[in-house]
Parts: C-alpha cells; structure tokens; sequence
C-alpha cells in the first residue's frame, strides 16, 4: 500500500498532490514513457481537455496490462505547452483520479515533438502484489 505523505507543516501543495509517496518494500515498479492525447486510431483532439482525458486513457490501459490501476500510480510529471491549459488539465485529473494524491510536477514547455500535442504525462507506479 502506497502511503501518500500530505503535511500540514509546509505551504500546501496545489490540490490532489502529495507532497510524497512512499512506496513499500517490495513493490513492483512501472515507469511510462510520455503519453500524449493521441487516440489509437491516429487523431489527436484539439482540445487540451481532449487530450488529457485521452492521455489518462492511455494510462489507465497501460496500468491494466500490468495488472495495476489509476491508484498505483506514485508521480505523475506532466508538461503543458500553454499555462492557461492548467486548470483545464487539473480538473480532468481530479475527476479521474478521485482522492488519490500522487506526487507531481507540472512542466511549461516551448512546444512538444507535434505541433498539435498540448499534453504530454509521464507516470510512476508501484504495486505489492
């Protein structure tokens, strides 16, 4: 069971963040690459909102091959190439991820490898079976 560290003792983190995870011995670790918005059959939404829900599609599909879920998840890394796409992607996350509170960092970048792409997410999980 990953233990979410929230303290009350140092500027809060933005919501549904911790500000660590610890992960327990013995855990298996998965590392993604970066997903991005892209459905499968090719089409990239134009929307940043979109393409956050199909980013965590994509994760969640990863998570299921390695029998692990949305709740596994420790760290999330996500860039944004437009900072006025925040509040959009932080309201897409916390529908989807409900109260767990992984750790993570937000990245406002030039651009991402397609013009297109608004959002790119790198995620860590771990998991006892």
């Amino acid at each position: 069971m990953l233990k979410m560290h929230v303290l009350d003792t140092i500027y809060p983190h933005s919501r549904n963040a911790a500000h660590g995870v610890e992960v327990p011995p013995g855990a298996r670790l998965l590392f993604t690459n970066g997903q991005t918005g892209t459905m499968p059959d090719g089409v990239t939404p134009q929307s940043a909102r979109d393409q956050a829900v199909v980013v965590f599609e994509r994760l969640q599909a990863i998570l299921q091959a390695a029998n692990m879920t949305l709740r596994d998840i420790v760290r999330l890394n996500t860039y944004l190439t437009d900072k006025e796409d925040v509040q959009t992607f932080l309201d897409v996350r916390d529908h989807t991820m409900g109260d767990h509170k992984p750790a993570a960092t937000f990245f406002i970048v030039k651009a991402l490898v397609r013009p297109e792409l608004k959002i790119e997410i790198e995620a860590v999980a771990a998991k006892i079976d």
